[in-house]
């Protein structure tokens, strides 16, 4: 008989899932009389573009295996996209798909080969797996703000996120240039998650990490995570990639080729072309524009107050009479759900965010039922 005997459970290695705890919340918020607004998630619910669902179809006769490191076309698509939108050269070489931008932040600590004694520094407000990730490997998970108690144990990653998740925020190109200049001096890697890049909001343009102004020209020690889930509404497809350094990228592509890590030749196709067409990601973004004013001036109406959130698909909003869980339930009796900002790091326990993801009908509701939070 098999037996678990001196192994720890995932509940020990691994803290609960946050949405989980959200449950009774969208419970709640379900039995309102126009349902739920559901608005905890950043999921795309539009329609995947025509031209990329016909990429998907004619490669669908895809029999044999694909290949890891991505198909030729996507690899040039993917370098066209930067450069044409970001002003980053990067070499087709250089870059990796893979099934999804989550996968990769949950194992990239793994794939570098970090573990036990290894310190990776992620942002203080941060997406949880960035800390998943570096427990999965076995190494020491230390946020920004706690760097000054780290003493002489060596840094070997460093993640940045801009545009961030949960709060919006964007750094500038100087704020960054710091980043990989410190991380050079102690011979760390910087991976950037860069998945909302494209989604500046009010004439604010993020930089990539790999972007001149940022890097000197050199992408040494520098990886870069895109994903077409928000551009592209591509969540379904599990489409994303990685670049920068060359010869992390090849470091990389050798663990997840005895790995089988590999993106399907029929969404590899669809990546294609996506990255190849700027014009259905402008009328997605467009989308996202009318959908964010409407509920951003329905919260401030309401009492809450946004920070940040100058790019990305999520306000971060807080109201000066509660804390996070206080407005979560507040929201959950009218219907809408969102997201506690202490999911994210102890920091974000006065906020919320709340994702501009849904249909426009369940965004006017949720502009509806805020209304009754006005002052009169």
């Amino acid at each position: 008989m098999a037996t678990t005997a001196g192994r720890r459970p995932v509940t020990d290695r691994l803290p609960t899932f946050p949405w989980d705890r959200l449950t009774p919340h969208k419970e709640a918020a379900a039995r309102h009389p126009d349902g739920l607004v559901d608005l905890s998630v950043g999921t795309p619910v539009d329609p995947v573009p025509e031209r990329l669902r016909a990429a998907l179809a004619a490669a669908a006769d895809s029999p044999g295996y694909p290949a890891t490191y991505g198909t030729p076309e996507l690899r040039a698509a993917a370098a066209g996209w930067l450069e044409r939108r970001h002003g980053v050269l990067a070499e087709p070489g250089a870059v990796l798909p893979s099934i999804g931008s989550k996968e990769l932040v949950a194992w990239l600590p793994t794939l570098l080969g970090l573990g036990p004694g290894d310190v990776v520094v992620h942002p203080e407000l941060a997406y949880p797996t960035y800390d998943i990730g570096v427990r999965l490997a076995g190494a020491t998970p230390v946020p920004a703000d706690g760097l000054s108690a780290l003493g002489p144990r060596r840094v070997r990653l460093v993640w940045i996120n801009s545009p961030a998740n949960p709060t919006g925020r964007v750094l500038p190109a100087a704020h960054l240039r710091k980043v990989v200049e410190w991380a050079r001096e102690r011979g760390a890697i910087v991976a950037s998650d860069e998945c909302y890049l494209d989604l500046g909001w009010d004439g604010v343009q993020p930089v990539s990490v790999l972007h001149p102004d940022v890097c000197g020209g050199s992408h040494e020690g520098l990886l870069a995570l895109h994903s077409l889930s928000k551009r592209s509404n591509l969540a379904g497809y599990r489409a994303a990639f990685v670049t920068g350094d060359p010869a992390l990228v090849r470091e990389l592509l050798a663990v997840r080729k005895h790995a089988g890590m590999i993106v399907p030749a029929p969404v590899q196709a669809a990546m294609t072309a996506a990255l190849s067409d700027d014009g259905h990601a402008e009328e997605q973004k467009e989308r996202y524009r009318r959908r964010r004013e409407l509920l951003r001036g329905a919260l401030e109406r309401a009492g809450w107050q946004i920070t940040h959130s100058e790019a990305g698909l999520y306000l971060w909003a807080a109201h000066p009479e509660h804390d996070a869980w206080d407005s979560v339930a507040q929201l959950a009796d009218l219907g809408i759900l969102v997201a506690p900002g202490d999911f994210y790091g102890a920091g974000g326990g006065g906020h919320v965010r709340v994702a501009f993801t849904a249909t426009d009908e369940r965004v006017a509701a949720a502009v509806k039922r805020l209304a009754a939070l006005e002052a009169p």
